[in-house]
Formats: structure tokens, C-alpha cells, sequence
């Protein structure tokens, strides 16, 4: 019997060796799918149940497009908890903003922004969390803008370096041209985006009521083409997208349930085909849920 009890055991362990993906093996699936178009990519996977990571061009910096709006939530909440205004104040909803450059005047084109409701409240008001809401969840640019007056870029960077993500970088608004073409633009790592959503999982941002609040918009989120796109419908991801031509980014939190929550982020640059880098993103996000929830 204890022969047989053996045998089995070894059979078992034999069919599980046969399915298992080593954390090597996972990295050549991924750099065999970022070969697939032209551009660069980055990648930081990281699981919280053993702090496994895989890192791929995580310090390269790229133009951080909309991911620079995760450090603006966090900026507003944290002055928010220092009482320098509450999420409920209401807040103008204006369409000027000043360029980095030289203070002349620029207005957003409503046909490049994916928060067109916001616009319908020019002259009216809305709250700091609505305006939140609507930066993190459809990506409002008009929201973000004024939510950058609001807490200044200064102060985002301040605390970005404060959590150990120096090379997150928001110097200006959205589609400030002058500053554009100026190179005068927000970047970021794949690595510091990874550290702040790890300070958001770990609470570690002012206070856990803040980090679930932050956590909870981020699950609201409504562009889901990205990483979620071909994960099982059943998993949550609080994550943030960002897009402009030639590049195409999501950073994540996945909660794979069983104690296999991890942060992916993934980020472009230089993309000539968008449609494939979009499926080489989501190709690479199943490859990581696979390996991850298994």
C-alpha cells in the first residue's frame, strides 16, 4: 500500500512539473510577444504572496501619458487628509489653463478627450472627488487640468519622491503644446509606477481608509482594453490606462484571489501598429495571470 501511496504521489508531482511555468520561462513568452510589432516596452510584474518580481526595461523612461494621473489622485488626497480642502468642496469647472512655458492661455479640444460629460459643466460646479472620479475612471484631461492647478505639480513630484518614486515626473496639464513641443513633458518607469500601486495595496499613503478609496476608484475604472481585456471576467483590477500616439499603457493591480494579488504594468513606446501593441499587452497580461493565479 505505501508503495502504491508513493507511486501516486510521483505520478502527481510528475503531471504538476509538466504544467508549471518557471518565472524564466515566462520572461522569453514575454520578450517573444513584445517582438511581434516595432517599438519598446516595459514590464514590472510583482506578486505580494513571496515578492516574486519580473523585470523587464523597468527604469526606461517613457512619456507617461495618462498613468500621470494616478500621482495627481494621490496628491489631492493626501492634501485633502491635511485638511487643505475636503473631497466635497465644489470646485469651478473652467476650460483655460496657463502653459508651462510662458503663461499664455490654451484650452482642451473636447474631440480629444474621453471625459466629454465634464464639459457640459463649464461655468458650474462639481466636487474634488466627482473630478477625481472622472480623471481615474474615463480619464478626463479637463478634470485632470483642473485638479493640477488645484494641488500644483510641485507637490505631486514632492510626494512621488517621498515614496520612493523620484523618477515619476509631472511638470504640466494635459496638452500643453508649447510645453510639448518644448520637451518639456510628464515621464515615468514602469518600476516607480509599480511602487506607488504597491504603496496603495500596502496602505502605505497617508492611511488605509485613503488607499481603499484610491483602490476603489481605480476598480471603477472604464477602459478595459487593456490588461482586463482577456482575463477571466470574475477578476477585479484597479488600474489605470494611458494612451497618446505611438504609446499605449496600463498599470495594475490584479486581484487573482487565493492570495496571488499582484501588480503588472506595462508600458510602450515608439508603437507604429496600436492595434497589435494593444494585443501584445493583453497577450502579455494573460501569459502573467496564468503563471500568477497558478
Amino acid at each position: 500500500m505505501k508503495i502504491y501511496l508513493l507511486y501516486m504521489l510521483i505520478i502527481i508531482n510528475l503531471f504538476n512539473c509538466g504544467d508549471y511555468m518557471s518565472l524564466n520561462e515566462l520572461e522569453s513568452l514575454i520578450k517573444n510577444e513584445t517582438e511581434k510589432t516595432d517599438g519598446e516596452f516595459a514590464v514590472v510584474y510583482f506578486n505580494f504572496r513571496d515578492n516574486e518580481e519580473l523585470l523587464i526595461n523597468e527604469k526606461e523612461e517613457f512619456h507617461a501619458a495618462s498613468t500621470m494621473k494616478v500621482p495627481v489622485m494621490i496628491e489631492v488626497f493626501k492634501q485633502s487628509a491635511q485638511n487643505k480642502f475636503s473631497l466635497q468642496d465644489s470646485i469651478l469647472i473652467r476650460n483655460e489653463f496657463k502653459s508651462i512655458v510662458d503663461g499664455s492661455l490654451y484650452k482642451l479640444d473636447i474631440n480629444e478627450d474621453s471625459g466629454e460629460e465634464l464639459y457640459s459643466y463649464i461655468g458650474k460646479t462639481r466636487t474634488i472627488y466627482e473630478l477625481v472620479h472622472a480623471m481615474i475612471t474615463v480619464s478626463s484631461n479637463l478634470a485632470t487640468n483642473i485638479l493640477i492647478d488645484l494641488v500644483s505639480p510641485d507637490s505631486v513630484m514632492f510626494t512621488m519622491k517621498a515614496l520612493g518614486a523620484g523618477d515619476i515626473k509631472v511638470l504640466r496639464g494635459v496638452e500643453d503644446m508649447k510645453a510639448y513641443n518644448n520637451g518639456l513633458n510628464n515621464t515615468t518607469t514602469a518600476y516607480d509606477l509599480a511602487l506607488i500601486f504597491k504603496a496603495m495595496y500596502s496602505n502605505q499613503i497617508v492611511n488605509e481608509s485613503v488607499c481603499n478609496e484610491m483602490l476603489k476608484i481605480l476598480l471603477e475604472q472604464k477602459h478595459k482594453d487593456n490588461i482586463p481585456a482577456k482575463l477571466p471576467g470574475n477578476v477585479r483590477v484597479a488600474h489605470k490606462t494611458g494612451w497618446i500616439t505611438g504609446v499605449r499603457h496600463d498599470a495594475a493591480i490584479v486581484y487573482a484571489g487565493d492570495e496571488n494579488d499582484y501588480i503588472l504594468v506595462l508600458l510602450s513606446k515608439n508603437i507604429i501598429d496600436d492595434s497589435k501593441g494593444k494585443e501584445i499587452i493583453q497577450n502579455i497580461s494573460r501569459y502573467v495571470y496564468d503563471y500568477a493565479a497558478n
